[in-house]
């Protein structure tokens, strides 16, 4: 069957597929988001070696105690803030906050119309090389929903490892300037003024926030949204606790740098020993590309089936959606999380 006419039941049929997908692809998302929270914080609690249970703590005299209300009086702050985070993820747009993350200004509604127009067009230009509407409403689909939530998140990637490479740095600073007599107020325009973006700016809009008379757990809730990082929520945990009960702020500043820095060249060492498998899932990931690239630029004419003929475009997607699951299944294994 080649590019013609398309018949009425066809036609349907591409939109009850295209439909599906999307319906599918928007409950998984709603499940996925709805159990993340509670699976990041035992994650994180896990990494902080915090336990449900202190009760079986042996004794030790007051240092354990201290110790041990110190552990409970962390836990409990981690837990307000999942808390916290999973209530404003139910109440607000999860694009806006992929476009706080990625540290885009655009306008909500304007990005919304622009990925849908995006997708028109892309859909449309696939119809006019001749594939079929079901293959056009799937490339209108992934232009409009797949690509651009993929395009957000390789940049609020790419931002959150910029600030947790920077972050210490930012610590550093405020250890030097609270050991030297400044307020941790000062300190913190410090950083916002000299550290480049996007600790920077993240620490400069901690400082608008406190001259707009906000408290302290709002302004670093806000913080946590465009930047959750578990460095970043850490420092936050520390800086509330040390309002509420004090202590040596600059000795346990300094404490978190090290913690941050110590991680980081964990993380190196993690990637430098997958180097090898990653480089070897890129090249097997884009040798189909590669080669029906080659093949249609050498012999067109032997390629031209799978472009114009309806079987092709099926199998086109077959193999592209094949691609996808492998791709994934790779990532998941050659990645790892420290």
């Amino acid at each position: 069957m080649t590019s013609g006419a398309v018949s009425l039941e066809t036609l349907l049929l591409g939109i009850i597929v295209a439909v599906t997908v999307m319906v599918l692809a928007v409950v998984g998302g709603v499940i996925y988001a709805w159990g993340e929270p509670r699976r990041r914080l035992k994650r994180r609690m896990a990494d902080l070696g915090l336990e449900p249970g202190l009760a079986g703590l042996g004794g030790g005299g007051i240092d354990t105690f201290d110790q041990v209300g110190r552990q409970r009086r962390i836990q409990e702050k981690l837990r307000e803030l999942e808390t916290a985070t999973q209530r404003r993820a139910q109440r607000r747009n999860r694009t806006r906050a992929a476009l706080r993350q990625a540290g885009l200004r655009i306008n909500h509604r304007t990005y919304i119309a622009t990925v849908i127009v995006g997708g028109i067009v892309v859909a449309m230009i696939t119809y006019v090389f001749g594939f079929s509407p079901i293959i056009c409403g799937l490339a209108g689909l992934v232009a409009s929903f797949g690509l651009p939530r993929l395009v957000l998140g390789l940049m609020a990637r790419s931002r959150r490892k910029r600030f947790t490479a920077e972050f210490p740095n930012a610590i550093d600073v405020l250890v030097r300037g609270v050991r030297s007599g400044l307020p941790i107020s000062e300190c913190i325009n410090i950083v916002g003024r000299e550290i480049p973006d996007p600790v920077g700016s993240e620490f400069r809009m901690l400082m608008e926030g406190q001259k707009l008379g906000m408290t302290l757990e709002d302004i670093m809730d806000r913080a946590l949204e465009r930047m959750p990082t578990a460095e970043f929520r850490f420092f936050s945990v520390v800086l509330q606790i040390q309002q509420q009960t004090g202590g040596n702020l600059a000795e346990t500043l300094a404490n978190l740098s090290n913690v941050i820095r110590e991680r980081k060249k964990m993380r190196d060492k993690a990637n430098a020993l997958s180097s090898e498998a990653r480089t070897s899932a890129t090249i097997i990931g884009s040798m189909p590309i590669i080669f029906f690239a080659i093949v249609y630029l050498i012999a067109p004419d032997y390629m031209e089936l799978m472009i114009s003929d309806e079987i092709g475009h099926y199998m086109i997607a077959g193999g592209l959606s094949w691609m996808a699951i492998g791709a994934s299944v790779m990532k998941v294994m050659i990645e790892f999380k420290v």
